[in-house]
C-alpha cells in the first residue's frame, strides 16, 4: 500500500481565496434580489456624520441591515423613526468587510394610515412632554397688526383668499413667503420661513410682521404630512412673533396647530382672526364719539349748574373787603401817635444807659481783665512742665517693663510653673491607676475565696445524681441510680453505668453544696 505524502493530492475541488468568495456570494444575492420591496419594522437607527443613514428592518423572528445614502435619505418625504411600520424599496447586497448582507434602500414609506398615525402620536407624546402645548407660553394675537407675514404657496388660491379676506375686512401691509406646502421640501421650507421673518429687524428695509399666517388647503394626511414633522413644530413653538395656524380645512389637525398661538379651521378664518372688521370698528369709533360728546356735555352742563348754585351762596365781594377795610384806616390812624412815643421811650432808656458809660470805668475794667490773663499765663508754663514731666516719667517706666529681658524672664519661670504642673499630674494620675488596680486585685482574690472551687482544693466535693443534679441528702444517695463526685482535680462516676472523667464545669455558686 503506498502512502500519500501530500494532502492535497487527489482532492478534485477547486481552491478559492475569501475574496472570490465573497465576490460570488455578492454576484449571486445581487441577480436573484435586484429590486425588493420589505414590510417591517424599524429597529435601531443611526445617523453619523457622513448624512447615511443605518438602519434594521425587523419582524417577530428575523433582521435585516438596511443603509441609506446620504442622496436618498435627503430626499424622503417621512424620516424614518424607531418603532414605525414601514415598506422599504431597494436592493439586496452583501458587505464583505463584516460577512453579513444587507438591504440597500432606494425608498422607504409607512406602512398605511396606521404608521403614519403612530409616529403622528408619538411626537405629539414628546412634544408636550416637552411643554410645547402649554397654554401659559401661547402669547395673546395683536389687535391691528401693521404688518402680517404668511407663509404659503404663491400660486394656490390660499394666498388669493387670505389677501381678498384682508382687503374686505381691513387693508394690511402683507408679506409672503413662498414654500412648498407639500412634498420632501415641505417640512424644511415652512420652518426657514418661520425662523426668517423672526430674524427681521423692526425698522430694517424689510419691516418684521407683527403676525404670521401659516396656511394651506385641504387634502389628504400624506399631503399635509410636512406640517406634523417636528422641525416644522419646533420652529413655530420659537416663534418670537404670535403665529395663527390654517393648515387644512376645519376637520383636518397637524402639530403645528397644537404649537401655534391660535389655530385657524380655514385660511379664511385666519384672515378674519387677524384684523377685525374696518366699518364696524368705525362704526363702533363713531358711536364712542357720539358717546363721548354727550358725556362730555351732561358733564359740563351739571357743572355749570353746581357753580351757579354755589355761587348764589356766596357773600357779595364789597361785604367781605368792608371790614378788612374799617379795621385798616383805624390801625393806621393809631400808628403814627404809636411810633413817635416808642421812639421816645427808646431815646430816654438810651440817655439812662450812655450815662453811665465812662472812659475811665472801661480802662480800669480792661486793666483788671489784662491783670487777670498776666496771672494765668504765669501759671501755664510751669503746669505744663509738670504735666509733660510726668507723663515722660510714666512713659519710661511703662518702656523699662516692656524690655525684651524682662519678657523672656517670664517665658522662663512660666514654662518651668507648666513642667512642675505636668509632672505633678503624671505622678497622681500613675498614683491613682496603681490604687485602682491594687483595688482590682483585692476583690480577684475575694472572688477566688469567695467561689466554690477555692473550697473544692481544701478537700470538699459536689455530688450530683445520673440526671445533674446536686444531692444534698443521704436519702437522696440512696434513691440515685448513679452518682458522681466533683473533685478539684475533675469529676468520678461511682455505681450506675461509668462514665468518662471530664474537667468539671464551674457552676454557679448557687448551685453547689459543699461537705
Amino acid at each position: 500500500m503506498d502512502l500519500i505524502d501530500d494532502p492535497a493530492e487527489g482532492v478534485n475541488s477547486p481552491e478559492f481565496s475569501v475574496s472570490e468568495i465573497s465576490g460570488a456570494v455578492k454576484r449571486l444575492i445581487e441577480g436573484e434580489f435586484s429590486h425588493i420591496r420589505i414590510k417591517g419594522e424599524v429597529g435601531r437607527v443611526s445617523r453619523p456624520r457622513s448624512g447615511h443613514v443605518y438602519l434594521d428592518l425587523k419582524d417577530d423572528r428575523a433582521v435585516i441591515a438596511g443603509v441609506m445614502w446620504k442622496g436618498v435619505a435627503s430626499r424622503l418625504q417621512t424620516q424614518p423613526e424607531e418603532g414605525m411600520e414601514v415598506v422599504a424599496t431597494g436592493r439586496l447586497t452583501t458587505f464583505p468587510g463584516q460577512s453579513k448582507y444587507q438591504v440597500v434602500i432606494e425608498d422607504i414609506k409607512p406602512a398605511g394610515m396606521g404608521a403614519l398615525m403612530a409616529l403622528l402620536e408619538k411626537r405629539k407624546v414628546q412634544l408636550q412632554s416637552e411643554g410645547l402645548f402649554d397654554a401659559e407660553r401661547k402669547r395673546p394675537l395683536p389687535y391691528l397688526p401693521d404688518v402680517i407675514g404668511v407663509v404659503t404657496s404663491p400660486s394656490g388660491a390660499v394666498i388669493r383668499d387670505i389677501l381678498h379676506r384682508l382687503r374686505d375686512r381691513f387693508p394690511r401691509k402683507v408679506l409672503i413667503w413662498p414654500v412648498a406646502v407639500q412634498g420632501a421640501k415641505c417640512a424644511p421650507e415652512v420652518a426657514r420661513a418661520i425662523e426668517g421673518f423672526n430674524a427681521l429687524n423692526p425698522g430694517g428695509a424689510i419691516p418684521r410682521p407683527d403676525l404670521l399666517i401659516v396656511a394651506r388647503g385641504g387634502g389628504s394626511v400624506e399631503d399635509l404630512w410636512g406640517f406634523n414633522e417636528e422641525v416644522v413644530a419646533r420652529a413655530a413653538a420659537a416663534s418670537q412673533i404670535p403665529l395663527i395656524s390654517a393648515v387644512g380645512h376645519e376637520t383636518d389637525t397637524t402639530l403645528i396647530d397644537f404649537v401655534s398661538d391660535k389655530r385657524a379651521p380655514t385660511p379664511t378664518a385666519a384672515a378674519e382672526l387677524a384684523v377685525p372688521v374696518r366699518h364696524e370698528l368705525m362704526a363702533w369709533l363713531d358711536g364712542a364719539s357720539a358717546r363721548m360728546s354727550a358725556a362730555l356735555s351732561g358733564g359740563l352742563q351739571r357743572r355749570t349748574q353746581r357753580l351757579r348754585d354755589l355761587g348764589r351762596a356766596l357773600p357779595r365781594a364789597d361785604a367781605l373787603v368792608e371790614g378788612p377795610r374799617q379795621r385798616l384806616d383805624v390801625l393806621g390812624d393809631r400808628l403814627g401817635p404809636a411810633l413817635i412815643g416808642g421812639v421816645q421811650r427808646r431815646k430816654v432808656h438810651l440817655s439812662d444807659v450812655s450815662g453811665s458809660l465812662r472812659p475811665s470805668t472801661l480802662q480800669r475794667q480792661i486793666r483788671a481783665e489784662r491783670q487777670r490773663l498776666d496771672a494765668l499765663s504765669a501759671r501755664l508754663a510751669p503746669a505744663l512742665q509738670r504735666v509733660s514731666a510726668n507723663r515722660r516719667d510714666q512713659l519710661a517706666s511703662r518702656a523699662a517693663r516692656f524690655s525684651p529681658q524682662m519678657l523672656e524672664r517670664e517665658r522662663v519661670q512660666a514654662a518651668r510653673r507648666f513642667e512642675n504642673v505636668v509632672q505633678r499630674l503624671g505622678v497622681a494620675g500613675r498614683g491613682q491607676v496603681d490604687g485602682l488596680r491594687q483595688r482590682l486585685i483585692a476583690m480577684d482574690r475575694l472572688r477566688e475565696t469567695l467561689g466554690y472551687k477555692a473550697t473544692l482544693a481544701r478537700g470538699y466535693a459536689v455530688v450530683r445524681s445520673a440526671g445533674d443534679q446536686i444531692v444534698t441528702t443521704k436519702a437522696a444517695a440512696a434513691q440515685a441510680s448513679g452518682l458522681e463526685i466533683e473533685f478539684s482535680d475533675g469529676r468520678l462516676s461511682v455505681g450506675g453505668s461509668s462514665k468518662p472523667t471530664r474537667k468539671a464545669a464551674p457552676p454557679k455558686p448557687e448551685q453547689g453544696s459543699l461537705f
